[in-house]
């Protein structure tokens, strides 16, 4: 076994072990790290794969956005932890079914028939000035970009469908907005009124006073 294959089975060993990790764990905080561990690794096999470009994007768009704002939504949501929990064991066959349907087209995909160094040769060496970003750019932007286009097209509406679920709407005069040309145009006479009231003096004070008269 070369060097190479070692860290390959050493970052895929961490990957699939973190993935696990990441669905079993209670605390959704500890979720979200193995998570980041899980994509760390990844980014790390990509890197082998030579395409360093994707492995750094993982790495910087989901470790260090995404999952960061996922850390700060779980952290600052009070999660009930018994109310995701119910319903656990009903759906619990559903859930064996899709996992066992998951796995089987993963090996029909991956499985030692269609996959491995025998099947697929390893990826040449690149020369030095080879670029990954620019082979990934000139087919995205060319011959798919309408695929492209399309894939935009579809999160912006995902993005205004996730908008619209979740707006609330508010009665008519319980938002107050604020009018910047409004409070430009206001006169000093119109912020400030001089009320002149006439001396009170407490029931309380008048009364020691009379006491300490007599």
């Amino acid at each position: 076994m070369s060097f190479e294959q070692f860290i390959f089975y050493v970052l895929a060993a961490i990957a699939i072990i973190s993935g696990l990790m990441m669905i079993t764990v209670k605390n959704p905080v500890k979720a979200a790290l193995w998570l980041v561990l899980a994509f760390i690794s990844t980014a790390g096999l990509w890197i082998m794969a030579q395409a360093e470009f994707l492995g750094l994007v993982l790495i910087l768009v989901y470790v260090g956005a995404v999952m960061v704002l996922f850390l700060f939504v779980v952290m600052m949501l009070d999660i009930n932890m018994s109310i995701l929990k119910e319903g656990f064991t009903r759906y619990l066959p559903i859930g064996a079914l899709a996992a066992v349907a998951i796995f089987a087209l993963i090996y029909m995909v991956v499985g030692p028939d269609h996959f491995g160094l025998d099947k697929v040769a390893a990826p040449d060496m690149k020369p030095a000035g080879y670029s990954n970003t620019t082979e990934i750019a000139i087919p995205l932007y060319t011959e798919h970009a309408y695929a492209f286009i399309l894939a935009a097209v579809l999160l912006l509406v995902g993005i205004v469908a996730a908008i619209a679920l979740t707006l609330r709407r508010r009665p008519t005069g319980a938002v107050l907005y604020q009018d910047i040309d409004k409070q430009n145009k206001t006169l000093a006479k119109d912020r400030f009124e001089m009320v002149k009231m006439d001396a009170v003096v407490e029931k309380a004070v008048v009364e020691n006073e009379e006491e300490d008269k007599k």
